[in-house]
């Protein structure tokens, strides 16, 4: 079972990208007519129907995967992520129904590859589920999560399309450079996932001993070059260089390395990118979108957290309460996890009043969609692997 899931990941992979080169298609190739002489636009539909196909694999992972390892398959970062690339998915799948805009498609389904790479950069070996997650209360309350998370994670798509189309890009602008560090952002994980794919081609691991933040020795490898080194470290492996300089014993110095490579690899891909088309990247698609209806995409990513925040609320912050509470007697307790959950609740809280109250509809809605989805994944990424609390299992 544990070989079907992967097998039908990596058919949903293949089917997120066809549908991603159909929808572009559907926006910059011709249009046809079929016999009642209405213009139907057939890649769109295509791609639309990709989109399905690539759904029904990633739920085909989810159930083999589910029965190949006893339990719901989102109790790590691979599982989840890859959980949260399904659930990205469901949600483009009701709001095209809705709206059918193939814009959405173009830019939500490579967000979906996009998280489903970085899944893979995880370890994705099945492992004896700890005591501490061995609930029902594991499905219920996660899988309601990441299924609010991905709906809210259209509302981005929608909001960073709204940026894109209306932001002049001939001005230096502070909006200019918030549009263009969202897409240095999207290719310094792109970057880090092509250059774990390369390291991870050439068996790259770098073992060092170094003294922890109790003052014990210990080991940590690091699948990256060591630019940054663990506190007095020594290296003990065959591979690896000396560190340009080592961190305290209070820096997880192995993600702060990662990271620091993620952004050397953006910044290599934004170069390449300004030097090809000398100008900025958001420029160079602008064009793309210039049929683009800014109303359109401003009320689908309203539409999307309107749909989305009630669900996350309910997984994230009632379904979660619940669960501590049968856990840990006590419905509330200021982890980390549960404070950024309620921050990113409340924002889009404001979001919505600003919107429904205030008349903020437009460009500062679309920034608003944007910095949402920013919280959930410094929740999702920073906050689990960062900083320490109950829920760093994760």
């Amino acid at each position: 079972m544990i070989l079907l899931s992967s097998n039908a990941m990596y058919v949903a992979f293949f089917l997120s990208l066809a549908a991603t080169i159909l929808f572009a298609v559907s926006i910059t190739g011709k249009k046809f007519k079929n016999q009642k002489g209405m213009e139907v636009n057939k890649a769109g539909l295509l791609g639309y129907i990709s989109a399905i196909l690539a759904f029904i694999a990633m739920i085909t992972y989810f159930a083999s995967r589910w029965i190949g390892v006893g339990y719901a398959p989102v109790s790590n970062m691979f599982e989840y992520m890859t959980a949260l690339g399904i659930a990205i998915t469901l949600g483009f799948i009701i709001i095209y129904a809705i709206y059918r805009n193939n814009y959405i498609g173009l830019f939500a389904m490579p967000v979906v590859m996009l998280i489903i790479a970085y899944a893979s950069m995880f370890p994705g070996d099945v492992q004896p589920l700890i005591p501490a997650l061995q609930s029902h209360w594991l499905t219920i309350h996660v899988i309601t999560t990441v299924i609010g998370q991905g709906i809210l994670a259209i509302g981005f798509v929608g909001g960073l399309v709204y940026l894109i189309r209306v932001i002049n890009f001939k001005e230096a602008s502070i909006k200019v450079k918030g549009v263009e560090f969202i897409l240095f952002t999207l290719l310094s994980t792109l970057a880090y996932v092509l250059l774990g794919i390369g390291f991870g081609a050439t068996d790259y691991q770098a073992t060092f001993e170094y003294v922890n933040e109790q003052g014990n020795q210990a080991e940590i490898s690091y699948y990256f070059p060591p630019l940054v080194g663990p506190n007095e470290g020594q290296l003990i492996s065959d591979q690896g260089m000396s560190p340009l300089v080592n961190a305290p014993a209070i820096i997880e110095s192995g993600d702060l390395n990662t990271v620091i490579w993620a952004i050397l690899g953006g910044l290599f891909l934004y170069g390449v990118l300004r030097l090809i088309f000398r100008k900025p990247v958001g420029a160079t698609i602008q064009p793309i979108l210039k049929n683009v209806n800014p109303q359109t995409v401003d009320e689908i990513s309203y539409r999307a957290i309107a749909i989305g925040l009630p669900i996350f609320a309910l997984g994230g912050l009632i379904f979660a309460m619940i669960w501590a509470q049968i856990a840990w007697t006590r419905f509330w307790g200021w982890d980390p996890k549960e404070v950024w959950a309620l921050v990113t609740f409340l924002f889009y809280v404001v979001y919505l009043h600003l919107r429904l109250s205030r008349g903020w509809h437009g460009e500062k809605s679309a920034w608003l969609c944007v910095i949402g989805f920013a919280l959930i994944m410094f929740n999702l990424v920073f906050v689990n692997l960062v900083i320490a609390g109950l829920h760093s299992y994760a």
